[in-house]
């Protein structure tokens, strides 16, 4: 079986973002069921294919709306305004729709499409005339009115609102055309109207192929440690609600130290707040923090900062959102979405010194039952499946 692998940016084999890291898993796991896959996308500007001998690279492309000039910003919206397209397909247009036909001429027969998220699928929609499978990273009409409900003016406010109408569209026609579709949280099949096991399933992530190492004494640098993309707006929605109800809430001695790039205007008054920016080791930054603040509070999908924090057994604060798309709690695992409560959560944490648990049988189990899932997709392809993961 070989199947093409369509997505906005193919792997480089340096995943920085959830969205890059949920990529290599799903990758990773089509191939241990026995499928050919060649990827199809573009790349970050001066990146290379991870996996050159199996990729179509399009192209290089900065897809990213914060470096973007005023000038670029113009012109993607002019664009996506006069082509009907949403503002996030439309940045992926700098390739003809025939040279991508060509390019896959190239690679010989293949037998269908795995179309990973809406971005690349909404700027070459026509492009899909085989079998598909549908990746549905989130539900982004959702995300797309959540960002209108939290935007700081009307314009901004508008231009969510057209994104998530359009959006709206586009996943339903995806959704209608797949011969299965796959999510990342069981909420998300509810609102994409995919539930029912023949049409859909749940697909749980990890993030890394290897097992974790067991628990090992760590050097703590401060109170809390929290990365992610907060350029990104659901993410900045939950760092603006952590920054500004939890926050207030904790003793002026405690130590936050938060890693990323972070928007402008994005400030703390706490003297224990320190934004530092990037940094060489994600994992090791993380475990400098006696406590994990997961701070979700809008998006959807699931929210890959927890599975790393489950697989790392350490301590962490959640909101409910963050624990969407995943079933499993550990012990050293406390849930509030009343800010008093998280900031008291952290400071007894902290003190305490609260214990890291094993987090190994967690990404065994959800390694386990993500091959499963994939082999549901598969088996809606018409493939066999002793063919398919011999």
């Amino acid at each position: 079986m070989h199947l093409v692998f369509a997505t906005s940016l193919v792997p480089d084999g340096e995943p920085a973002t959830g969205y890059e890291i949920a990529n290599a898993v799903i990758l990773d796991a089509l191939k241990r069921a026995g499928v050919r896959v060649t990827v199809l996308g573009f790349t970050w500007p001066g990146k290379q294919a991870a996996d050159p001998e199996n990729t179509i690279v399009l192209g290089e492309l900065d897809v990213r709306t914060e470096t973007a000039s005023s000038l670029q910003k113009l012109k993607w919206l002019a664009k996506a305004v006069s082509e009907g397209l949403t503002f996030s397909s439309v940045k992926l247009r700098a390739a003809p729709l025939q040279a991508i036909r060509q390019e896959l001429a190239k690679i010989g027969p293949f037998d269908g499409f795995v179309i990973n998220a809406v971005q690349f699928a909404g700027a070459f929609e026509a492009l899909f005339d085989k079998p598909s499978i549908f990746v549905a990273h989130n539900v982004e009409f959702r995300s797309a009115e959540e960002n209108a409900a939290a935007a700081d003016s009307a314009f901004q406010r508008s231009l969510y609102l057209r994104e998530a109408r359009l959006l709206k569209g586009l996943e339903a026609r995806l959704c209608r055309k797949a011969r299965f579709v796959f999510t990342l949280a069981e909420g998300d099949r509810v609102a994409l109207r995919v539930e029912g096991d023949t049409r859909s399933a749940v697909l749980p992530l990890v993030t890394r192929t290897a097992p974790p190492s067991a628990p090992s004494p760590r050097a703590i640098e401060c109170d809390a440690a929290l990365i992610g993309t907060w350029t990104w707006q659901p993410n900045r929605i939950g760092l603006d609600w952590f920054l500004g109800a939890v926050v207030p809430y904790l003793p002026k001695s405690f130590r936050i130290r938060i890693a990323g790039r972070v928007p402008a205007g994005v400030t703390s008054d706490h003297p224990g707040v320190e934004f530092v920016g990037r940094v060489p080791d994600a994992n090791e930054f993380v475990r400098g923090g006696a406590v994990v603040p997961l701070i979700s509070r809008a998006g959807t999908g699931v929210q890959l900062k927890t599975i790393e924090t489950f697989e790392n057994g350490l301590p962490s604060v959640a909101t409910t959102r963050s624990l969407r798309g995943i079933e499993y709690k550990p012990e050293n695992c406390t849930v509030t979405d009343d800010p008093q409560e998280f900031a008291e959560a952290l400071v007894r944490y902290a003190s305490e010194r609260v214990a890291d648990v094993d987090g190994r049988a967690f990404h065994h189990a959800q390694i386990e039952a993500l091959d499963r899932q994939i082999r549901k997709g598969l088996d809606a392809l018409g493939f066999q499946a002793e063919k398919a993961y011999a």
